[in-house]
């Protein structure tokens, strides 16, 4: 009986974790493995003449050194990365300042604040590139109009401004959600610590700069991972604004590329190759992140 009873207490576990693992394996360990076994083969006719239909051939490696070797992939690259030094700094430095206001003392109406900054996220962001889309439009965006009124020729997805729009577009979209984050972060840190600051003489900014931004290190360091990650994916607002400027090409960026070989030229084995490609800067992104994020914390 007691035998039955301790099988029954290690078991219990293993039923409680069964649903993540099926889940695990089904949505993300499965089309990884898949992934990897396409990226090695690759589809081509099976005659000259292209009447024999197609036969599909072991590579290897060499859909991974096609993709490196693409010069539109590399480009990609480039691009994300100018985007980052834009769109990260400006999401989470924004941020943290709303949160550190909605936070202070001296903020009246938190709950309709803290709703407010969260409703861009609410829309879908398919529906906010359409919508910025407008607002870039020359003749069509009332911002624009505005600008000209003083004499601004502001051509916002001009070659030397895309990078500036997209950034603001993401940040319109996700600095709200960040900022919830960050404020559910500030309310665990302990209300005798900020009354301590204030008695000993700091002020508020002193206070939120050298007291509260310390103390939240960990929710900092996370967004920064999930921005840095998210922001290599990027696709939704440069997909839909390109069809408004030539400044952005049909490969702009890394999912973009991918798109293109795998949807419009069914080149499937280079599409898998460069999403794993993408797939390792991610997890070397997050190795990074990480590392330094931990060594800033125990500072």
């Amino acid at each position: 009986m007691a035998s039955r009873l301790v099988r029954g207490q290690r078991s219990t576990p293993a039923l409680f974790i069964a649903p993540f693992l099926v889940l695990f394996l089904a949505t993300l360990a499965a089309p990884i493995c898949y992934a990897v076994w396409m990226s090695l083969f690759r589809e081509q006719a099976a005659s000259g003449l292209g009447f024999g239909g197609t036969e599909t051939l072991f590579v290897g490696a060499d859909n991974y050194l096609r993709a490196l070797d693409s010069p539109a992939f590399r480009r990609g690259f480039l691009h994300i990365a100018l985007y980052c030094l834009v769109y990260i700094p400006v999401m989470v430095g924004g941020a943290l300042a709303l949160a550190l206001l909605v936070d202070s003392a001296l903020a009246r109406a938190k709950a309709f604040f803290r709703l407010a900054y969260f409703l861009p996220h609410a829309v879908p962001g398919l529906i906010a590139a359409i919508i910025w889309g407008f607002l870039y439009t020359p003749g069509l965006s009332p911002v624009i109009d505005f600008l000209e009124v003083f004499g601004a020729d502001a051509d916002l997805l001009g070659p030397n401004a895309v990078i500036f729009s997209l950034a603001n577009a993401t940040a319109w979209q996700w600095t709200g959600y960040n900022m919830v984050i960050f404020y559910a972060a500030l309310q665990a840190v302990p209300r005798e610590t900020l009354e301590a600051a204030l008695v000993d003489g700091a002020g508020h900014l002193r206070t939120a700069w050298s007291v509260k931004l310390p103390m939240i290190r960990s929710a900092v360091v996370l967004t920064m991972l999930f921005t840095a990650v998210g922001a290599i994916q990027l696709f939704n607002e440069p997909e839909v604004l390109r069809s408004r400027t030539s400044a952005i090409s049909t490969e702009w960026s890394p999912v973009m590329f991918i798109y293109q070989a795998a949807v419009s030229r069914s080149d499937y084995g280079l599409a898998a190759a460069a999403s794993l490609l993408l797939a390792l800067l991610g997890a070397a992104l997050s190795f990074v992140i990480t590392k330094f994020g931990n060594r800033w914390k125990d500072a």
